[in-house]
């Protein structure tokens, strides 16, 4: 009789206390739902985690919990969506006033992926001449190709673009090869942005000047000069990978937000099935 007496206020005090951590749990539910409503996401979510971490054992609120924070999740991807897609748009508008001034390669034939340049780069009005072509692809990933056939076999694998008092110098290319044209042997090697050694930022930032040095560094070195035209080709064609590099990059963005949608829905749906 002792023990049951004893043990009648302890039950009593610890149905007291569910009832207080249901109550509570309930509240904080109640300010998520709000939160969600009035699409402050991010205040929704840190509701639903408190009721996970403060009341772990209020098992009722915490079923309620975790089918708001999937339907918090899915809202909010949707809502990024919608931004990707607006932004998206937007830069297509860019694009289409864009390339118009430039000059797309692409043999259908084998090739998926095709290059814009500037049209006073086009290889048949350069025939025959040494110089810095710049291109970027439709992914917008950018590059430069040194173009050397001054004649005798240079064999370069570097160039060099040097204003009075500064200098910007490719890294050894991992692109070298040789072609030929009517007999005349044609030396290139490619670089892309990001592994040119801080050659096309460096033409960026002289992008009014008149000329710039320019040197082949192989066996030996050639020296010529890089004028305006070239100048103004490189900075033409670096500000159309910006418009197309963000364009891959919202691309990427908008293909993980349905995967996540997807994954979210799926998880909803059975949820409800669970609860039949």
């Amino acid at each position: 009789m002792r023990v049951r007496k004893f043990l009648v206020p302890l039950m009593i005090l610890f149905l007291a206390s569910c009832g207080q951590e249901e109550k509570k749990a309930s509240e904080l539910l109640g300010r998520a739902e709000a939160s969600f409503r009035s699409a402050n996401y991010s205040e929704a979510k840190l509701q639903i985690d408190s009721i996970r971490s403060l009341y772990p054992k209020v098992f009722d609120v915490r079923k309620k919990a975790i089918k708001l924070m999937q339907q918090v999740e899915l809202e909010e991807q949707q809502a990024s969506l919608r931004y990707l897609d607006s932004v998206m748009t937007v830069k297509k508008t860019v694009l289409d006033s864009m390339k118009v001034e430039f000059v797309l390669e692409k043999d259908t034939a084998y090739q998926e992926i095709g290059n814009y340049f500037y049209p006073s780069q086009v290889v048949e009005k350069n025939i025959g001449r040494t110089f810095l072509r710049a291109c970027v692809s439709e992914k917008g990933e950018m590059s430069l190709t040194s173009i050397y056939c001054a004649g005798g076999s240079l064999n370069h694998t570097a160039v060099k673009v040097s204003s009075a008092d500064a200098f910007a110098q490719t890294p050894v290319s991992p692109d070298m090869y040789v072609t030929t044209d009517l007999g005349r042997k044609i030396e290139k090697a490619d670089y892309k942005l990001g592994a040119d050694g801080g050659v096309v930022g460096f033409i960026i930032a002289n992008k009014d000047a008149r000329s710039l040095k320019l040197e082949f560094i192989g066996d030996r070195t050639y020296r010529t000069v890089m004028y305006s035209p070239d100048i103004k080709a490189i900075v033409e064609v670096s500000k159309l990978a910006q418009v197309l590099g963000s364009m891959e990059e919202i691309r990427k963005e908008q293909k993980e937000a349905n995967l996540k949608i997807q994954f979210l829905k799926k998880k909803i749906a059975e949820t409800s099935n669970e609860e039949l």
